[in-house]
């Protein structure tokens, strides 16, 4: 009995200790493989002077702006010229199974002072979202896809209080406008990619996570500015650099 004792408790520990192992390299694998791009996208000349927006139509909308008034976001200048709401993605170079990979995480695209938060949004194709309602007035969502990209649109009614409205669309497709049927001046985009992604902050500043080691095409994508690229080499577990600079129209 007590051979066999130690026998089994041998095997045991022999068992613990390959899953842990196993667990050690698996994570250093992963690690290596995960890499990142990071940069900013700024703008070069004066900024266009964004127009103020009038919501006098729906008075609880026109209150929610009595103290700082509404403007267009066409074109959101921060500090030193960087650019907001600027999407960057991986156009070339992923192999097919990292451009597949869905995300786990659910952005939200939230009505607040009957305007779009964030003006733009980017979505992985099949990854789910949920668009939300912080305002205390009626939105209608009506998100216009190509006829061509395989997306169905949708137009859904969100009263104060519904719950979020969850969907996903099923393609890449760069870029869906999004309007409110009731709010003729709410505007904003969902921006479907394939793969790793990221969106500049109001400074500018982005960081794509999550890229495995390889040479890639980044494309910088602004609803008014157009489009750029870069290439760049991202090596095991290392952040590569990419900077773009829009020229003022």
């Amino acid at each position: 009995m007590k051979h066999g004792y130690k026998k089994s408790f041998g095997i045991v520990l022999a068992v613990v200790v390959a899953a842990l192992v196993v667990t050690v390299v698996d994570q250093r694998v992963k690690a290596a493989g995960e890499g990142s791009i990071t940069g900013s996208v700024k703008l070069n000349g004066t900024a266009p002077h964004m127009k103020g927006i009038d919501m006098s139509k729906d008075p609880y909308c026109a209150q929610q702006h009595t103290s700082s008034p509404a403007t267009l976001e066409n074109v959101v200048v921060g500090a030193n010229g960087g650019l907001h709401n600027v999407v960057l993605y991986i156009s070339e170079g992923l192999s097919a199974t990292a451009a597949s990979a869905v995300p786990s995480d659910e952005p939200s695209f939230d009505q607040k002072g009957c305007m779009y938060t964030p003006h733009v949004m980017a979505v992985d194709a099949n990854q789910k979202f949920k668009v939300t309602t912080s305002d205390q007035t009626t939105h209608n969502i009506h998100p216009l896809p190509a006829a061509t990209s395989g997306n169905i649109g949708w137009n859904k009614s969100q009263p104060p209080g519904a719950p979020p409205i969850e969907n996903s669309w099923k393609n890449q497709e760069i870029a869906i406008p999004v309007k409110c049927n009731i709010h003729p001046w709410m505007h904003g985009w969902h921006v479907v990619v394939k793969g790793p992604y990221a969106v500049t902050d109001d400074n500018g500043n982005f960081t794509i996570k999550n890229v495995p080691a390889g040479s890639y095409t980044v494309t910088a994508w602004q609803e008014d500015l157009g489009t750029q690229t870069a290439k760049v080499t991202v090596a095991g577990g290392q952040a590569a650099k990419a900077d773009f600079t829009f020229k003022a129209k």
